[in-house]
């Protein structure tokens, strides 16, 4: 009599209620579960797809009551054609060079980090990382994982993006650039680049993580065409900028 292997269940949790960092006002819950052993890099794919995010060894997706305004949204790589500011873009940053390399914290690298945190996002829970906690954040992973290095002569370290490989696509989790260049659009940089390579790969997506069109921070997802979004639980084409109605239900009250 053969006897199939168990599988593991795989648990999720939720989160508890916490300000929402997007929509002031709101409140913000996830549900999350662990990525680890074997499955863990099969499970982080299908997740995905699904809509979730990683942080660390932690895929996570918003469940939050009454709002629907997080979402998952991807570039389709074969399709995409820089827009004339995305060109700006590249001229402006001719002489950088992207470098990809191992998901392995450095002092340079946290230096450039704490720089951003404090000049972009002072009041949040990053800003307050140190060293060790970014190193975690780099390396605490058992995703295929790589930092892609943004340098220009001689040699200075500007940005940086860690990024997870799926098995269709690149996976942008974290960016971070030098603060004093904002009007390089480094961030923006960092994203054409990921399309890029995803192209020179053969892989078709490139998952941004969640599209909020009402937050200014984070609208900007939508300027990168085409792309898809994930609604009712499959992919459609984000067509004009225009989110689903879903999207704009208010947080109820209560």
């Amino acid at each position: 009599m053969l006897h199939r292997a168990q599988r593991r269940p795989q648990f999720f949790y939720t989160t508890a209620p916490l300000p929402c960092p997007y929509l002031a006002g709101r409140t913000e819950r996830k549900v999350v579960t662990e990525l680890s052993g074997p499955e863990g890099e099969a499970l982080h794919d299908r997740l995905s797809r699904a809509g979730f995010r990683r942080s660390h060894n932690i895929a996570y997706a918003p469940v939050c009551p009454g709002c629907q305004s997080c979402i998952p949204i991807r570039i389709v790589v074969d399709d995409f054609k820089p827009s004339r500011t995305h060109r700006r873009v590249l001229r402006a940053n001719a002489e950088v060079v992207a470098q990809e390399v191992p998901a392995r914290a450095t002092a340079e690298q946290f230096a450039l980090f704490q720089r951003y945190q404090r000049a972009r996002h002072r009041d949040g829970d990053m800003a307050a990382m140190g060293f060790y906690d970014y190193r975690a954040m780099v390396e605490d992973t058992p995703i295929t994982t790589m930092l892609i290095e943004f340098r220009e002569a001689p040699d200075r370290l500007i940005g940086a993006c860690l990024t997870d490989w799926l098995k269709d696509g690149l996976s942008a989790v974290y960016s971070y650039f030098e603060p004093d260049h904002a009007g390089r659009s480094l961030g923006t940089l960092a994203i054409l680049h990921l399309v890029e390579r995803a192209r020179a790969l053969g892989l078709p997506y490139v998952y941004l993580g969640y599209w909020v069109p009402q937050s200014a921070k984070m609208a900007y997802k939508a300027g990168f065409r085409p792309s898809e979004i994930l609604t009712q639980g499959a992919w459609h084409p984000l067509r004009d900028g225009v989110p689903p109605m879903a999207a704009l239900v208010p947080e109820s009250v209560g």
